[in-house]
């Protein structure tokens, strides 16, 4: 066989494989929208959750998921560019940034639920916050830390010698050089990998489930004091999430109609999921055009 025939052969298996991968991967997207879609009204998206009667809803899930992911990406992100700023551009190649880099590796590879009895002995137990936003967002930066550190980085690293030198050369300091030249060309994939992060955070469950708590509280949306219990702010009260919500109704078998609401709230999961990563690519996108432009 000659070598055109093994690289038509080779290519053949290659587009195969792809798409297998693709109609599995699609398979279970569908199946899981469909199921779901037809759950999906107004009254389900901002009613709260019945326990012992059909008809609930998953509003406060929702709200629960989304003030935890701002919560915890507005912890994560300072320390992740600050963490990977040294990384790329202060720290000396020596023992210790191997050690820090191997660290990274093993943090970003550590199962949730590993992550989530740490926070819960620590974060619950040791601190004293309990089962609560805080404790769950705490628990979240070190699940989502190494890896939004090592995007940092990478982004920061793809940048071109040639601008840093330019930099300098225009009698900017070192830290000047990094604040504006450097980070605004590698603003695209920060960006990019901070979004991704975030549709990460937004689907997690087992570091949830030790720290953040099972149960959603009544919330009253017309008292916005955090330090009040029933405040929707307050990020010392127990939130159960929509990725919980999903296991538990699964896992306690009580609810009436537990397979529709299961089926609905995956179903949201699912496009908020879908919806992180096409706003991670647009913005990437658009942000390196109005750069490249300019």
């Amino acid at each position: 066989m000659d070598a055109k025939k093994i690289d038509r052969l080779a290519t053949t298996i290659l587009y195969l494989i792809a798409g297998i991968i693709v109609i599995i991967l699609a398979s279970l997207l569908g199946y899981i929208l469909v199921r779901g879609l037809p759950h999906i009204s107004w009254h389900f998206l901002t009613a709260p959750s019945q326990s012992f009667k059909a008809g609930g809803g998953i509003g406060i899930q929702l709200f629960n998921s989304l003030y935890l992911l701002v919560l915890s990406m507005l912890i994560s992100v300072p320390l992740a560019l600050g963490a990977g700023i040294y990384l790329a551009e202060y720290a000396r190649e020596n023992k210790l940034t191997e050690i820090i880099r191997t660290a990274i590796e093993i943090l970003s590879s550590l199962p949730s639920v590993v992550v989530g009895l740490f926070g819960f002995l620590v974060f619950v137990l040791q601190f004293g916050f309990g089962f609560s936003i805080l404790s769950g967002a705490l628990a979240l930066t070190m699940f989502n830390l190494p890896l939004l550190t090592r995007n940092v980085e990478d982004s920061l690293r793809q940048v071109s010698f040639d601008q840093r030198e330019a930099g300098l050369a225009l009698g900017l300091s070192r830290w000047e050089t990094v604040i504006h030249v450097i980070i605004p060309e590698a603003l695209p994939g920060i960006i990019t990998g901070m979004i991704l992060g975030a549709g990460r955070v937004f689907g997690e469950a087992a570091a949830l489930i030790y720290t953040a708590g099972q149960s959603a509280p009544a919330l009253d949306f017309t008292n916005w004091n955090p330090l009040n219990i029933a405040s929707p702010l307050n990020p010392l009260r127990p939130a159960e999430t929509l990725a919980v919500h999903i296991w538990k109704i699964n896992s306690e078998g009580i609810q009436p109609d537990a397979a529709a609401v299961s089926a609905g709230a995956s179903a949201v999961l699912i496009l908020a999921v879908l919806l992180f990563n096409v706003l991670a690519r647009v913005i990437g996108n658009r942000i390196y055009k109005k750069m490249t432009a300019a």
